[in-house]
């Protein structure tokens, strides 16, 4: 199988302005079948944005319609709904073949200070430094794994994973609980918070609804499972940078009707939460 390109995140979350409140997200490079989903996330963020001045996005809620094809760019619309002094929304559509694919809607906020409590970071949570990459333990456990999953574990993904309590992959003893790992852009991003703040959205992603699917020892890759996100929610608390390591906690409260909800949180290493995140998705299996 050809290796896939390397991906810079930095140009795969820009979008090109088309005309008044449209632009253009590129299709990922190397891509083939469905889009990830993640990346229509942060691109439309990017698109939302760009239409907006001396405010910084605080939130937002996607919703996933249709998968999108990877081998395609996509369209964005905007629509800049308020513009207050404090705050500013926007909705955004992402279409593939005349069909739309994903709503978002976002809000930004000017900087200000107030009040401020936060929970507080995990403690004896291992450094990065000292683990492993989800790419070296799929190597490790190569023997065992299925093809699918080891072409998944090759993909050079612009942000690196490193899992803090690892398990074999093929290890699907139920799990219930929170779950940790590091992540980072694997390129440095430059200075601009609204960047780093998509390329977040982009990354929280990756494996959140695996959370719901280990309380029942099942993953994306178990026979039978059809795995889809449905729609994805994020509050961003403070500054950050993507390309330093970011702690993400991981939990599932519920699953059931097919469904499943996942939450988690990030934190910098120095203990700050940054930002919070939601995910429902499909969870169906068929035996």
């Amino acid at each position: 199988m050809t290796q896939a390109p390397k991906i810079d995140l930095t140009k795969l979350l820009d979008v090109e302005p088309v005309e008044d409140n449209f632009f253009r997200g590129s299709e990922t490079p190397g891509g083939h079948g469905r889009m990830f989903g993640g990346q229509v996330l942060g691109q439309a963020l990017v698109a939302a944005t760009r239409t907006v001045e001396g405010k910084v996005n605080h939130s937002l809620h996607g919703y996933f319609m249709r998968p999108g094809d990877a081998t395609k760019p996509v369209l964005y619309r905007v629509e800049r709904d308020m513009d207050g002094n404090s705050f500013a929304t926007r909705r955004v559509i992402a279409i593939q073949n005349g069909q739309p694919i994903l709503n978002l809607a976002a809000s930004f906020q000017v900087r200000e200070e107030g009040m401020h409590h936060a929970q507080e970071m995990p403690a004896d949570i291992p450094p990065p430094e000292d683990l492993k990459t989800e790419a070296e333990l799929a190597e490790e456990h190569a023997e065992h794994l299925p093809e699918n999953y080891l072409q998944f574990a090759k993909w050079d993904r612009p942000v690196e994973i490193r899992p803090c309590h690892p398990v074999p992959p093929f290890d699907m003893t139920a799990r219930t609980g929170k779950s940790f790992r590091w992540i980072k852009a694997r390129d440095a991003m430059g200075n601009d918070q609204g960047l780093h703040r998509a390329a977040l959205v982009y990354a929280s992603d990756m494996g959140l609804i695996g959370a719901a699917l280990g309380v029942h020892g099942v993953g994306f890759f178990t026979s039978g499972m059809r795995v889809a996100s449905l729609d994805h929610a994020m509050w961003l608390h403070e500054d950050f940078r993507v390309d330093d390591w970011l702690l993400f906690e991981m939990e599932s409260p519920w699953t059931g009707g097919g469904r499943g909800l996942a939450r988690g949180r990030f934190y910098t290493r120095d203990g700050r939460m940054v930002a919070s995140c939601a995910q429902e998705g499909m969870t169906r299996r068929k035996i």
